[in-house]
């Protein structure tokens, strides 16, 4: 998988809370991860820091060798990082609260293992079609499953800044593990909330099918969602099936 990825601070935050890598493992495969940290000034970008690091770390030292093997993977060391990152706000007053979302997925030969936990998304361009391929553990999103107001009510909601779950918050991190084709030619979009909320997904499909390189669509989506008036840190990363 090729692969590109940008992260902007935006035009209304002070501090960019988000962070994204990608690791190669001594099989050849790969993890590309985002966090988006929450907390305010309570060092949400600590806890982000330490999901991308230690994940990377984790994968590189003993990946997993099958899709199988990754799916269980992802629940083990998710909840391992957890409980660090409950036991670092614990010991530290500085990072009482500190907490984060998570977007990863590990590209095997032609199957692609997605995770998620809070609400950064992933999408998979596939034939033409663009299907999201997390589910966002958000309260408007709770509500949208019930049918009581649409997706694109949920966009301009207040609320829809309210997640159900994350990464340091409770003891127990529960978290979407998914596996999907990956096919030659194969688009996977991951991003913060940062970007989804400013950019409708026909235009995040258009730029993907567009002929430009993976690095130039990650600069045009960034800079689409700051000219919305980048309300928040914007983060994307496009990896491609070659």
């Amino acid at each position: 998988m090729k692969v590109a990825y940008q992260t902007d601070v935006g035009h209304q935050r002070s501090q960019n809370q988000d962070r994204v890598s990608q690791f190669t493992d001594k099989r050849g495969n790969q993890l590309v991860v985002i966090a988006d940290g929450i907390g305010g000034n309570r060092s949400g970008d600590v806890a982000a820091e330490m999901t991308v690091k230690r994940l990377g770390h984790r994968f590189i030292e003993d990946g997993p060798e099958t899709p199988l093997e990754a799916i269980r993977w992802f629940a083990r060391e998710v909840q391992l990082i957890n409980d660090e990152i409950l036991k670092k706000s614990k010991e530290n007053i500085a990072f009482q609260g500190m907490g984060t979302t998570m977007v990863a997925a590990i590209a095997f030969a032609d199957t692609l293992v997605v995770a998620n936990i809070g609400d950064s998304r992933g999408y998979l361009l596939h034939a033409g079609m663009m299907t999201q391929v997390t589910i966002d553990h958000s309260l408007v999103n709770e509500l949208v499953k019930s049918g009581d107001i649409t997706e694109e009510e949920a966009l301009k909601l207040p609320q829809s800044n309210i997640i159900t779950r994350a990464i340091g918050i409770s003891p127990d991190a529960r978290i979407e593990v998914n596996r999907f084709k990956f096919e030659h030619g194969d688009q996977l979009l991951m991003c913060s909330d940062g970007l989804f909320k400013t950019v409708d997904k026909k235009t995040l499909k258009d730029v993907l099918q567009s002929t430009l390189s993976l690095a130039d669509k990650c600069e045009r989506l960034v800079k689409m969602a700051n000219e919305a008036g980048g309300p928040d840190n914007i983060t994307v990363l496009i990896g491609i099936n070659e």
